[in-house]
């Protein structure tokens, strides 16, 4: 589940970098890094208490 998590974050991060170079859906694409960040803090997190 958590290699699966990454590769999403992967992907969202690879988008955001993408719209960040070339000026698409401004708004859209730091909302995505926004959730990118909490899925990384949640991963941090839960990946703690195992």
């Amino acid at each position: 589940m958590a290699r699966i998590l990454w590769i999403i974050i992967a992907i969202i991060l690879a988008i955001w970098l993408i719209g960040l170079l070339t000026n698409i859906g401004g708004g859209l694409i730091h909302l995505l890094l926004i959730v990118v960040v909490a899925l990384v803090i949640y991963n941090l997190v839960a990946g703690r208490r195992v």
